[in-house]
């Protein structure tokens, strides 16, 4: 899907990227766990689902319990909403991130997923 979003995943992108939203960072496409979650914002572990035409509602049910045992929150848009209310969209997405807290206080340390490149030396610090 990285590779071949839809249409409605390429415009909630465009609304989400480069920390547009309220300043607050959005991967697509991340690993969580055995997941990819189409959009994720690490700060709030928010994940931003889209909702196509082939939807199913218990495995929904059974990821979204699996990632909120993870500590991860999951908000569902449609796809229609996206296209026809992207404003609203935001403004649902906004008020989730504002309502959860920090996973760390400051920005986190190791921008990239999986601390890849980073060595930790004998005291303990990250090069």
């Amino acid at each position: 899907m990285r590779r071949n979003p839809t249409e409605p995943e390429k415009r909630l992108w465009r609304a989400l990227s480069r920390s547009q939203l309220g300043g607050f960072k959005f991967r697509r496409q991340a690993q969580v766990g055995p997941f990819i979650a189409d959009f994720l914002c690490p700060q709030k572990a928010l994940i931003v689902e889209v909702d196509g035409e082939t939807h199913d509602v218990d495995s929904d049910r059974r990821r979204d319990a699996a990632l909120h045992g993870m500590g991860f929150a999951v908000v569902h848009v449609t796809s229609p909403d996206v296209m026809h209310n992207i404003e609203g969209v935001q403004a649902a997405i906004l008020g989730a991130l504002h309502a959860r807290p920090d996973r760390w206080e400051s920005p986190h340390p190791n921008p990239s997923p999986e601390g890849e490149g980073l060595c930790e030396d004998v005291e303990g610090n990250f090069e």
